[in-house]
């Protein structure tokens, strides 16, 4: 039988930001459980949480202190328990975000293990002695800027943080870390959890000789930036070959119940993402979805979107990947990728549709099938330590983290009766549910994921693609004798295509095919339905005015 997670849909909350329901301006999960219709109705097959856990919330959440509670922020065990017991009655599936490379240092282990070097916790974490002139061990950047050491002086060590420095990396070569790492995943899988999103699940392993990490090639145009972690070939760092062993045994953990998913989130440079990807899924041993950041950057062409898909099936075959546009880490698509739209509501439909018709598990993160823009903020506003921290260079990641809309006239879109922990703005507001119309954005997400969940081709078939200039992608889904072709213009210009072949469209479309001429208007696409393989090649281009 075909397991549900190779072709879902999965649906990403971010819990801070769906719905209040105590009145203190923070998401809950009891507000989660309450708008748990809308996800439903959707269409999508599976809610992701972003983290939950006991945490002092330096990182939103992403620096767990106790790895088996719920923060009072967004409720109890019980709420957590309703929330999957009613997300189940509507026929969701629910997973959480496990943050398992790093802990917070408020921790239990953390706070034991940094009082010296030999009690029962001391190994428990990355120490190292400085240098003898007292600097870090090695050259290792953290992501939010600075070296990734910290010296701790009751051990005369420093400790390792890929992230802040509040956030100290559990040392996975010590076998009772992995033991105990287990045993807290064995705990929500036992409380009825249906899987795992798996946070930066390339940086389990560090380089156990500690070696430093060499210089990145230097970009063309290269100009002083801001991104240390960057100016590294992170080798050493992250990406270790031992990952996989660790990978197994988790596996072999979740194969002990039914129904099990565990997504990985790779975090590295579009190429090695692809390759971490295909490894990291490779057989049915290690993880049965992998995603990485390659599509949630500033490519958008047709030859990127194709070799990140065919790269990923030629290079792993018998992987598994996930795709998604946005995330809480990510500029919204619909705002990044605003220079290829028409409009906004263009190239919302236009991704949608591209998003529905890639083989694999896709994702959506909330609002994103709203049509949402990334809220602009100031300074005053942020809570983001990277922002921050860069600002203005960097913007940081609060922008796409703005609440949930729900009712546009009321008091924060219906988010919150409080002030809201990031600010709920008049852009944002207009795209409320109750605001959307019935042929606007979310009626076309709830009809393309129809189509998908009703298209054998677009469920289980491969993908074989039409060699076509820019900024035309097009590719066949095949999925025995059932085919599907699916066209997407990636600019905002008309584009038309001589089309040899019986069809007929399938599902919702922009476009218009009229003596085998297949006209896309800007960010036109469609999805057509035939018996025989389609043959496709550019033509003259037709004024989209003069045929609709």
């Amino acid at each position: 039988m075909r397991e549900w997670w190779r072709d879902a849909v999965i649906y990403q909350i971010y819990p801070r930001s769906f719905q209040d329901d105590n009145g203190d301006g923070v998401g809950d999960l009891n507000g989660i459980t309450r708008r748990l219709e809308h996800v439903a109705e959707l269409g999508a097959d599976c809610i992701w949480l972003s983290p939950v856990f006991v945490s002092p919330q330096k990182d939103m959440g992403y620096d767990v202190s106790d790895y088996l509670d719920i923060d009072p922020l967004f409720g109890t065990l019980a709420d957590f328990d309703a929330l999957i017991a009613r997300a189940h009655a509507l026929g969701l599936k629910v997973i959480t975000d496990q943050v398992l490379s790093h802990t917070s240092d408020q921790h239990p282990w953390f706070r034991e293990s940094r009082t010296s070097r030999d009690n029962p916790k001391a190994d428990w974490y990355v120490w190292a002695d400085p240098l003898p002139d007292g600097a870090p061990p090695t050259n290792w950047h953290s992501h939010f800027g600075g070296p990734a050491w910290e010296f701790e002086p009751r051990r005369g060590q420093y400790y390792l943080h890929n992230f802040l420095a509040a956030q100290p990396d559990l040392n996975f070569h010590h076998p009772e870390v992995a033991d105990a790492i287990l045993e807290t995943c064995k705990f929500w899988l036992d409380r009825g959890l249906d899987g795992f999103r798996l946070d930066t699940v390339n940086y389990y392993f560090h380089d156990a000789d500690l070696r430093s990490n060499p210089p990145a090639e230097p970009k063309k145009n290269q100009v002083m930036s801001t991104d240390l972690y960057g100016m590294q070939n992170n080798i050493y760092n992250k990406n270790r070959p031992e990952n996989l062993g660790f990978l197994e045994r988790l596996r072999a953990l979740t194969d002990r119940y039914d129904d099990i998913m565990m997504v990985g989130e790779v975090g590295d440079g579009p190429a090695r993402a692809i390759e971490l990807m295909g490894q990291y899924t490779a057989g049915t041993k290690r993880l049965h979805v992998c995603y990485s950041f390659a599509m949630l950057g500033q490519d958008f062409s047709a030859a990127f979107f194709r070799n990140c898909i065919d790269g990923f099936h030629k290079g792993a075959p018998d992987g598994h990947p996930k795709w998604s546009f946005s995330n809480h880490d990510t500029e919204r698509h619909v705002s990044r990728w605003a220079a290829h739209g028409v409009s906004e509501d263009n190239l919302a439909r236009l991704t949608c549709a591209m998003l529905m018709s890639f083989e694999g598990t896709v994702g959506i993160y909330q609002g994103e099938e709203l049509g949402q823009t990334e809220t602009e903020l100031v300074y005053e506003e942020l809570t983001d330590p990277p922002a921050l921290r860069f600002w203005p260079g960097i913007k940081g990641r609060d922008g796409c983290r703005t609440p949930m809309v729900w009712e546009r006239d009321a008091l924060n879109a219906g988010f919150s009766d409080a002030k809201p922990w990031l600010p709920v703005k008049a852009p944002q507001a207009a795209r409320a549910v109750d605001a959307q119309a019935p042929d606007g954005i979310l009626a076309f997400y709830r009809e393309a994921i129809a189509l998908r969940k009703a298209s054998r081709p677009l469920r289980e078939g491969t993908t074989h693609f039409h060699d076509l200039p820019e900024p035309l992608l097009a590719f066949e889904r095949r999925a025995g004798d059932e085919r599907m072709t699916c066209v997407f213009n990636l600019s905002t210009e008309v584009q038309t295509l001589a089309l040899t072949g019986s069809t007929e469209f399938a599902g919702p479309q922009a476009a218009a095919l009229a003596d085998g001429t297949l006209t896309l208007p800007g960010n036109g696409f469609a999805w057509l339905t035939h018996d025989e393989p389609l043959t496709l090649a550019t033509t003259e281009k037709t004024l989209w005015e003069e045929i609709s």
